[in-house]
């Protein structure tokens, strides 16, 4: 009995397929060609990575090992063109202090100190005064 059950939840389980889609269609408008791609990759691990392609794509980075943990501290850049137009260039660290971009186009954020808005202000005010209010009454129950 529980080797039919067993056979009918496997009949019932979706089939997944990993096999190419079969809907792609691969006219010669899709296909992007690679103009450069230039790679060195040295014997004590440092690299260097060049590649640029027809649709306007460039990368450049290097790396090399800094002996720590076997990770390895890289900088580089890239640049592609967004959907809305906009040319997109990035500049990055990537080392023991994480991925570190830099863009003009990236958010910033407000400059620090930046200014402390009046109602925060007076919830500050009042909630020190709150506090005083508590310390005075702590101080006379002390002295019954």
């Amino acid at each position: 009995m529980k080797l039919i059950i067993l056979f009918v939840v496997a009949l019932a389980a979706p089939q997944l397929s990993y096999g190419a889609p079969t809907d792609f269609d691969s006219s010669e408008e899709d296909i992007v060609p690679i103009l450069r791609d230039d790679r060195v990759h040295e014997e004590d691990g440092r690299f260097n990575v060049d590649v640029e392609t027809g649709n306007g794509i460039t990368l450049s980075q290097g790396g090399s090992p800094t002996g720590i943990n076997g990770s390895i501290i890289q900088a580089g850049e890239y640049s592609y063109t967004a959907p809305d137009g906009t040319l997109v260039h990035v500049k990055f660290v990537a080392n023991e202090n994480g991925f570190q971009p830099e863009s003009d186009l990236l958010p910033v954020a407000p400059e620090f100190p930046h200014p402390i808005p009046a109602f925060v202000l007076e919830q500050i005010a009042f909630a020190a005064h709150q506090d005083a209010l508590d310390d005075d009454s702590d101080s006379h129950s002390d002295e019954d």
